[in-house]
């Protein structure tokens, strides 16, 4: 019995020994340093741009015949096509997108209606041009920017008298500029570094102003150079443009 024990005894303390020297053979273990942590880029939309904008708009027109028989004569929308450019700066403070902004257009917005008070009579509207001097303030998602708009606005017209029958111009023509106010929507994404496109849709208040027109003769019964008729015309301006900008700042700013 005691040879027993004494030789398990032995076993173990042989086995504890050789274990320093199978732990010695052992292949060295190779420590691989952590990566460093993820960076996600974040557009920015901060700097100066300047860009483009084409699409269409409708100038809704009232008039209406202020002497006697004074009434309304009706109203119409000039439609047609519109292309500019906008110049401006933005400043972003986390998601939100703070800017202010100049637009000018050429626009060929026309329209007309026959008189209600005289039908012999066409009166006829032309949006020529238009500005917007607006400030905004935007909510972005990265490269993707949702704003609002708001400011002055100013558009230049021309208005004038047709004979309904023959399309002839009966009076010289009235040309207008008159100033208001403007508020807008727009949606832009940053498709590229420091190039973004967007859509807009922007609603003009012009109010009302009053105009004499003043025959040219045409009109047997309206010598040249008399007052042919005196309106009050009150105009609203809807435009949905498509918009491309170039913009001078960081495209990117790091984000762990």
């Amino acid at each position: 019995m005691n040879k027993l024990l004494i030789g398990a005894v032995g076993a173990l303390a042989i086995g504890f020994a050789a274990a320093p020297a199978a732990a010695a053979d052992l292949a060295p273990h190779h420590y691989t340093k952590a990566p460093p942590p993820m960076v996600a880029a974040i557009f920015d939309w901060s700097g100066v741009y300047v860009g483009a904008n084409g699409g269409w708009g409708s100038s809704r027109n009232c008039w209406d015949y202020t002497l006697p028989p004074a009434g309304s004569e009706g109203c119409h929308d000039a439609t047609g096509g519109t292309v500019g450019g906008q110049i401006g700066y933005r400043w972003q403070s986390s998601n939100w997108v703070f800017g202010l902004e100049a637009q000018g257009n050429w626009a060929d917005l026309n329209g007309r209606n026959a008189s209600l008070i005289n039908p012999l009579v066409t009166n006829d509207s032309r949006l020529e041009a238009f500005g917007l001097f607006t400030g905004q303030i935007g909510y972005a998602w990265d490269a993707t920017l949702l704003y609002v708009k708001g400011g002055a606005a100013v558009t230049s017209n021309r208005y004038r008298s047709l004979d309904t029958a023959t399309g002839v111009a009966l009076t010289d023509n009235v040309n207008n500029t008159r100033w208001g106010a403007t508020v807008g929507v727009g949606l832009e994404y940053g498709f590229a570094p420091n190039w973004s496109l967007g859509f807009e849709y922007d609603h003009i208040f012009m109010g009302s102003s009053t105009h004499n027109f003043i025959s040219n003769g045409v009109d047997v019964n309206a010598p040249a150079g008399t007052v042919y008729g005196t309106d009050k015309i009150s105009q609203d301006v809807d435009l949905v443009t498509a918009r491309i900008n170039y913009r001078w700042g960081g495209p990117a700013v790091a984000r762990y």
